[in-house]
């Protein structure tokens, strides 16, 4: 399989062997942790959509300026639909 191409929203595109990934984006931590079951805490940390499809997901470009930025992804294809940055909402998956 090729390398996939990412491209970071300040340094451009970049080999997929400069990002880290990290998991599925979108995900709201408990407002109160400590206040959540132990049940709740674990969905929390370890149950995802896992999407057969178009994905956000989270990368950080570990080997270049360190930024965390998001992806519109689709799991099956790896086709990128669109990079954003943290904090921007989550784009339509018209494209």
């Amino acid at each position: 399989m090729a390398m996939l191409q990412l491209e970071c929203p300040w340094c451009g595109p970049r080999d997929e062997e400069e990002f880290t990934y990290g998991g599925e984006a979108h995900i709201t931590r408990p407002p109160e942790p400590d206040a959540v079951s132990d049940a709740a805490w674990g969905d929390y940390l370890f149950f995802h959509t896992n999407t057969r499809g178009l994905q956000s997901e989270q990368w950080c470009h570990s080997h270049g300026c360190r930024r965390w930025f998001n992806v519109a992804r689709d799991t099956v294809t790896y086709r990128i639909h669109r990079v954003y940055r943290m904090g921007e909402p989550r784009p339509g998956f018209d494209a």
